[in-house]
């Protein structure tokens, strides 16, 4: 069963995901603020967070800024539709997805579900899928130990970030529009995407290119989309 922390400071919307996402079959653990949420981080297993942007003690933001100094789970922000400088700022520091209040049950299940995918792919959940090792010139993505290598350096990712790079690597040399990512990523219809597509794929290209402004391997082909361009 996967653990699935909800932060909110707002306990009528904690106990309602909690409601959702227990007859999804899911274990939630509940935090009230950032603080109590980087506690139960220490002490549990958790699988994906949902974080609330807006909260007492320690926000959103900076909780988030801290959980990515060491730890790769999956982020899904809860944000307010007057918040939109916060989203930009919580993709940025690292989160994976985000949801806006008032929000659509069914639509933070799928986030959820499609969340927990892009994690377990990760481990050894998907064994037969991951035999194949995906590169183009110095860009080498070994997906049985799950490792991304530039110049034989090994580069850490997200989750997020190591499924859309292996996504577009393994499709070397083909333009995909952020739509299409998003779909063959997240497992779902794409719903404002961009922002969420091209904070990703900035930081993808920060961390594999030696110039981001000048990009060897992650093409922005300008009104289609992008490609991992094919080196070999």
């Amino acid at each position: 069963m996967y653990n699935i922390l909800v932060c909110d400071d707002d306990k009528e919307i904690v106990k309602a995901i909690e409601i959702y996402l227990n007859k999804e079959g899911y274990n939630v653990i509940k935090a009230f603020d950032g603080e109590e949420a980087l506690k139960v981080l220490k002490n549990n297993t958790i699988h994906l967070i949902i974080l609330d942007i807006m909260m007492p003690k320690k926000d959103g933001i900076e909780t988030l800024n801290e959980i990515r100094k060491d730890k790769s789970i999956p982020v899904i922000m809860l944000s307010a539709k007057s918040e939109d400088e916060d989203k930009i700022k919580g993709l940025n520091l690292g989160a994976d997805d985000y949801v806006t209040k008032p929000f659509n049950p069914l639509e933070l299940i799928a986030r959820v579900n499609s969340g927990i995918r892009r994690y377990t792919k990760l481990g050894n959940y998907e064994a037969e899928e991951n035999k194949n090792i995906f590169k183009s010139g110095e860009l080498v993505i070994d997906d049985n130990l799950k490792i991304v290598k530039v110049d034989e350096q090994e580069i850490k990712l997200t989750p997020t970030e190591y499924n859309i790079l292996k996504f577009l690597t393994k499709n070397k040399g083909k333009v995909y529009s952020i739509e299409q990512i998003y779909e063959n990523v997240w497992e779902d219809e794409a719903y404002a995407a961009e922002n969420i597509i091209a904070v990703h794929i900035r930081h993808i290209r920060e961390k594999i290119e030696i110039n981001p402004k000048e990009p060897k391997y992650l093409k922005v082909i300008w009104g289609i989309g992008y490609k991992i361009e094919n080196l070999d």
